[in-house]
């Protein structure tokens, strides 16, 4: 089970703190799930991505600088300033507030209890949360390689277009000199009508390289096109039935008694997330506005 560094509930906040974004929100969605977490969770989430924008180590960040958290706030909405929020940190017990983690932040704004949130279970159902976890990374894995797929296929489309229209234009070309070749055989001298004649019995015997070439080009891209689309439908078809997968299994285990609901909240909002690459045919969901949440107007 996981547990913070520290002999005090001061020093394991400052470990939480040290922490990637992410893990501090998904610590503190499972430390307050039944208190107020889970009507909050999407707001966490936002706060999360948030933060991972506004830091230059993005997902890989942990803490905000005075003038980053004052972006993030202005970007909620917030009317609590950085020295409000300074102040409230200090009065929890933290004397050094030079950066704020995110979970600093959500300690203020929910004025929860520091004690709870630093002791609290993380995961006494970690085989299911890792189960989930690797149904979600196959997921994720299944539609890169189905977006990648989708990628090559519509590659070899456009070159069996560009071979299509090459034919056709020599193809164009061949007919047109036909066309003039027999006009000039029917018209003028005997003398000139043969020699018209024989000139079209040449061109039609002939074989011309760029015509010949074009054909074998589009015969080519035709195979490779196909191959293409058959792939991109199988990547596909192994895409959905991985998203189906992990949705199941998703839905069932939130359904029982754990203390890592936030841990399963999250990966499920991934999840749905990543659906949104998917076509809705295939069980993906459409992409909504990226807008601020109502809840966050304070």
């Amino acid at each position: 089970m996981a547990t913070l560094n520290g002999k005090t509930d001061n020093e394991k906040l400052a470990d939480l703190g040290t922490r990637f974004y992410k893990a501090q929100g998904i610590w503190f969605l499972n430390a307050f799930w039944n208190d107020f977490a889970q009507k909050e969770a999407n707001n966490i989430w936002d706060f999360v991505h948030r933060h991972e924008t506004i830091d230059p180590k993005k997902a890989e960040g942990n803490e905000l600088d005075e003038l980053q958290a004052h972006r993030f706030l202005e970007q909620i909405n917030s009317t609590m300033t950085v020295s409000e929020l300074r102040e409230y940190i200090r009065s929890v017990g933290v004397e050094k507030v030079r950066y704020i983690p995110l979970s600093h932040y959500l300690l203020a704004r929910y004025k929860a209890s520091l004690k709870k949130l630093v002791n609290a279970k993380q995961a006494d159902n970690q085989d299911e949360i890792d189960k989930a976890q690797r149904l979600l990374d196959e997921a994720q894995a299944a539609l890169q390689k189905a977006q990648k797929a989708a990628k090559e296929s519509a590659d070899a489309e456009a070159a069996l277009k560009a071979a299509l229209a090459d034919l056709h234009a020599q193809e164009k070309e061949f007919n047109d000199t036909t066309d003039r070749l027999k006009k000039k055989s029917e018209e003028g001298s005997v003398v000139q009508q043969n020699k018209a004649k024989n000139e079209l019995a040449q061109h039609l015997a002939s074989d011309p390289l760029p015509l010949r070439r074009s054909k074998l080009n589009t015969e080519a891209a035709t195979k490779k096109a196909e191959k293409a689309r058959a792939a991109a439908e199988a990547a596909l078809q192994e895409a959905e039935k991985k998203f189906a997968e992990a949705d199941a299994y998703l839905k069932d285990v939130s359904s029982r008694s754990g203390s890592a609901q936030g841990s399963l909240w999250w990966i499920d909002r991934e999840l749905q997330e990543a659906k949104k690459y998917m076509p809705q045919k295939k069980g993906g969901v459409a992409k909504a506005n990226s807008v601020l949440p109502e809840q966050l107007k304070e």
